[in-house]
């Protein structure tokens, strides 16, 4: 049979893929075309996967040394019997040590060792700043084991040697500043706390203050004090400008005041004069015998009332202006106080979902419970999380995630009563504070709301996304801590979670 050419087989092979129904890829096209040529088949071969296997084989002995030859050999002809030949060999050797009169092998590169000493001439550089400047010996040991390291011929015991004597003086240069960050985290937060407790009538200076008392409790993230700046800022700037209207509108009263107290005083001399006027008009008109002595004292006394009548419309008119503008200014008062206590209550609440932050959890949690026992009802807590929340993220982005973060919140706020509290207790976490609610009540509270996200979608790119959490519920005892109970409320979601999600599950 005449030998075929390429074409001819692989015009049959394309044949063949149509006969058989066969995908057309390139692992199908290629073993139909070696079945027409007649040839063998070899799948592709993991030259790649296999030198990297070859690379942490054994190669201490002559024998371990020779077979890594051969296997090299076969991985760069591509021979399948001479590979497992070359692996059998290397598994069936002995595992020795490297005897003593063998000089010993190398383990790096020198191109590695001078990589790995400026690996570690950097992390000197970058850790001996945070240590701080109070110990110079400790500066010049870093500095001379700096340039040591980046010499090109720098001996490794040496290296060792100093690297070690610097590792032991850091790591008590470490401990000492871990502890006066420590302390003053620790002084700062009493001095906050102190600053609160004196100024606990100015609700909108202990907002800032609450703020920060929180900020300054370990752990502390940059992310976290980036947050409480920004609203500390805000706040500022609102001060600022209640400052400045305050100082505006108390100079504006002093001003009503001053002339309230001028006219008061006109008024008093107009009245003294008036009334002095009609006593020398009475005593006129009892000496007067002809009506020619009569009209003069009538005609003073008809301008004296004139007078005066005019005087106190005047007074009048003034005094309901002083009136409107106190009124005014007292109005533009009110609406600063209430700017002031809205961004004192930002420093309450979580910045994304309005949701409370935890110091605004706390003091929910504290008013609740001292309430219920006092007036000897129930109170429930319960700790919910939205299922699925990191394929959300990662299907629809983190923008998609904070968001259903937020719808959630907002349809939670509609279907709560007002006195209950909602809370961000974590990334996907929500903490749901029910005064005046045994169990049974608040499994129900949290499984309206899971029918309710059901009839008020989520939309993304106007496409309906289905939010569910579970959650647990757990009533507070009568002497239990609000920590133990969410404790229970967190264990009995995590069972809802393993139980199927979208589950509301009592503590």
């Amino acid at each position: 049979m005449a030998e075929r050419s390429p074409y001819e087989i692989a015009k049959e092979t394309l044949k063949l893929l149509s006969v058989r129904k066969l995908l057309p890829s390139p692992e199908n096209y290629q073993a139909l075309y070696h079945e027409v040529a007649g040839t063998r088949h070899v799948p592709n071969f993991p030259e790649e996967q296999l030198r990297s296997i070859a690379r942490v084989m054994p190669g201490q002995t002559p024998a371990q040394q020779r077979l890594l030859g051969q296997l090299d050999q076969a991985i760069q002809n591509r021979n399948w019997v001479g590979l497992q030949a070359a692996l059998v060999g290397l598994a069936t050797q002995p595992l020795v040590s490297t005897p003593a009169h063998l000089p010993d092998k190398p383990a790096v590169t020198d191109e590695l060792m001078a990589e790995l000493r400026e690996q570690i001439a950097r992390l000197i550089e970058n850790t001996l700043p945070m240590l701080g400047q109070d110990d110079p010996r400790l500066k010049e040991q870093a500095e001379q084991l700096l340039n040591f390291a980046r010499q090109p011929a720098a001996d490794v015991a040496t290296l060792k040697l100093m690297l070690g004597n610097l590792s032991f003086k850091v790591s008590f240069a470490a401990e000492d500043q871990m502890a006066i960050k420590s302390s003053l985290l620790e002084l700062l937060h009493l001095l906050f706390v102190n600053i609160g407790e004196l100024t606990v009538e100015d609700r909108w200076v202990k907002g800032q203050i609450d703020a920060l008392v929180s900020a300054t409790t370990p752990p502390l993230t940059l992310r976290r004090l980036d947050d409480v700046q920004a609203r500390l800022k805000d706040v500022i700037f609102k001060q600022s400008e209640a400052k400045a209207r305050t100082q505006e509108a108390q100079e504006q009263m002093k001003q009503m005041l001053a002339a309230f107290i001028e006219r008061l005083g006109r008024m008093t001399e107009h009245s003294s004069a008036y009334q002095g006027t009609i006593e020398n008009c009475s005593r006129q008109l009892e000496s007067a015998q002809t009506l020619v002595d009569i009209a003069p004292v009538l005609q003073e006394a008809i301008q004296a009332t004139r007078a005066m009548s005019i005087d106190t419309l005047h007074m009048r008119d003034e005094l309901r202006e002083m009136r409107e503008r106190t009124q005014l200014a007292d109005e533009a008062l009110r609406k600063l106080q209430e700017e002031l206590d809205r961004a004192s209550s930002q420093a309450r609440h979580d910045p994304l979902t309005g949701a409370l932050n935890r110091k605004g959890l706390d003091e929910a949690l504290q008013r609740e419970i001292a309430r219920a026992r006092r007036q000897g009802t129930a109170m429930c807590v319960s700790l919910l999380d939205l299922d699925n929340f990191k394929r959300l993220n990662d299907s629809l982005g983190h923008d998609t995630g904070d968001a259903a973060l937020v719808h959630l919140a907002q349809v939670a706020r509609t279907t709560m009563r007002p006195q209950d509290s909602l809370a961000r207790y974590g990334g996907e976490e929500f903490l749901v504070v029910l005064p005046d609610t045994d169990q049974a009540k608040g499994v129900e509270v949290m499984k309206r709301l899971q029918r309710e996200l059901t009839k008020q979608f989520f939309l993304k790119d106007n496409e309906k996304v289905l939010i569910t959490f579970s959650a647990g519920v757990a009533q507070v005892g009568a002497e239990e801590e609000t920590t133990e109970a969410i404790k229970r409320a967190d264990q009995a979601m995590y069972l809802a979670k393993r139980s199927g999600k979208n589950r509301v599950v009592a503590a």
